[in-house]
Order: C-alpha cells, then sequence, then structure tokens
C-alpha cells in the first residue's frame, strides 16, 4: 500500500490549484481511493483498498473556522484558486475563513467535495482528468 512519503513527493510537484488534477492523478496510481483533508490543521486521512488508512500529520497551527459559510465568497476564491492566483497556505486561510472545514476527494467518482462545520455540502466538484 502507499504511503504518507509517497503522497508528499507527489504533492510537492503541486504549486497551485491548476496543479490539482495531476496531483490527483498520481496519487491514483499509488492506490489512495478517497481522501480527506481538514482545513483546521492540514492533517489528511488517506484511504484505500481493504480498509486501508493512513494520516499525515497536522501541517500548521489550528486554524479556527468560521460558524457560518460564505459559499459565494468561496466559490470565487477558489476558482482563483484554481487558475493559480493563489498559493496553498493562502487558499487554506481563506477556506477557513469562509466556514469550510473539510473537503474529500473520491477517486471513483472524481469528484471534490466541501464542506462548512455542520456537515453540509458547500459544494462539489468535477476533477478534470489528464
Amino acid at each position: 500500500m502507499f504511503t504518507v512519503e509517497q503522497i508528499k513527493a507527489a504533492h510537492s510537484k503541486v504549486k497551485s490549484g491548476a496543479d490539482f488534477p495531476a496531483y490527483i492523478g498520481d496519487i491514483k496510481k499509488l492506490g489512495v481511493t478517497y481522501y480527506e483533508t481538514f482545513v483546521t490543521d492540514g492533517h489528511t486521512d488517506y484511504y484505500g483498498e481493504n480498509d486501508y488508512k493512513t494520516t499525515s500529520p497536522a501541517k500548521y497551527i489550528p486554524l479556527i473556522i468560521a460558524s457560518e459559510c460564505n459559499k459565494e465568497q468561496f466559490k470565487a476564491d477558489l476558482k482563483k484558486h484554481q487558475q493559480g492566483k493563489t498559493d496553498y497556505p493562502t487558499f487554506i486561510g481563506i477556506s477557513a475563513k469562509l466556514g469550510i472545514e473539510k473537503w474529500t476527494v473520491c477517486m471513483e467518482k472524481m469528484t471534490c467535495t466541501y464542506f462548512d462545520k455542520e456537515g453540509n455540502e458547500i459544494l462539489v466538484e468535477e476533477i478534470p482528468q489528464n
């Protein structure tokens, strides 16, 4: 099965949101079937076949996630990030301020789903395939 180190190596190629589809393709090849990234501290739970799970450590000091989600502003800022106009740390800070608690990526469906603190789906996006 895959390791956090292998995933880190794939992630090291990501410079902006524009690189996200290639990253997903890389970790899918490693055997990742699903993952959840938590905005509060940046840790991610990665899942594979046969109930395999590994977790990356926290990446930064915990952020406070806003109680209210500003869905429309998040969509606008996400689009900017995907166009390469913001880096990952900036995107994380924006997500916290706008009430995004986590996102999940499903390799089978090739979707990325963003959630608020209440567990509500805020946005479901299809991931472009290379």
